[in-house]
């Protein structure tokens, strides 16, 4: 299958890198590019691409309003945004995960860690690297204390589904979730397919950003 790509990024040169290793591939295809957000939005829009490599800090629209109007359209549902980060710089990278974003990428990224990032997200699964997860939600909301959202919002699940929830934020798969708590890899999905419903989160990263923000998961712990 043929993965279509959008990269957003205000520096061509970047642009031109991404674009230079995606084609090295028989199945990942830059299908457009854009300089800022307002132009990542309507990249989409008009391209419809599975994956759009958004960077954050861009010109006009930036990348963080443009993934929120990305993941607000019911049309796009099928866009999936990948956030480029310098990581040290971008303090707007957990507001974009919670805006829609699908998961996050260091520019420095290796090529086939690139690659598989984007198959990864593709096939509508998120790209969550548990210790640069922690490491920015250790950076953008401080050590050990629950976010905005209060612990009541987690009111809605079972006790099975909030341990599956925090083993989520812990960036495990469904087979280790499967392994952890002793369950079938079909009943862990399962479980996460109904705490994204009564959570209202898009995939498993916003799941994960809802855990550490109602304190149900810790930075540096579970």
């Amino acid at each position: 299958m043929t993965v279509r790509v959008v990269v957003a990024d205000d520096q061509e040169v970047v642009r031109a890198g991404f674009r230079a290793l995606l084609e090295l591939t028989d199945d990942l295809v830059v299908v457009g590019e854009a300089g800022d957000g307002g132009e990542a939005v309507e990249r989409a829009r008009a391209l419809r691409p599975d994956v759009l490599l958004m960077d954050i800090r861009m010109p006009g629209v930036d990348g963080l309003e443009a993934t929120r109007r990305i993941a607000d359209d019911p049309h796009l549902d099928g866009v999936r945004v990948l956030v480029l980060t310098t990581f040290e710089s971008d303090d707007h990278v957990f507001g974009a995960l919670r805006a829609g974003a699908s998961g996050f990428l260091l520019k420095d990224v290796a090529a086939a860690d690139l690659y598989a990032a984007v198959r990864v997200v593709a096939a509508g699964q998120s790209m969550l690297a548990p210790t640069v997860t922690r490491r920015l939600i250790d950076a953008y909301t401080g050590h050990d204390q629950p976010g905005p959202v209060g612990p009541e919002r987690l009111d809605v699940l079972t006790d099975r589904e909030r341990e599956v929830v925090r083993l989520v934020a812990r960036g495990l798969t469904n087979d280790e979730i499967a392994r952890e708590l002793v369950m079938s890899p079909l009943t862990a999905k399962t479980h996460v397919s109904r705490a994204m419903t009564k959570l209202g989160a898009r995939d498993r990263t916003q799941l994960a950003v809802i855990a550490f923000e109602t304190g149900l998961a810790r930075v540096g712990g579970s």
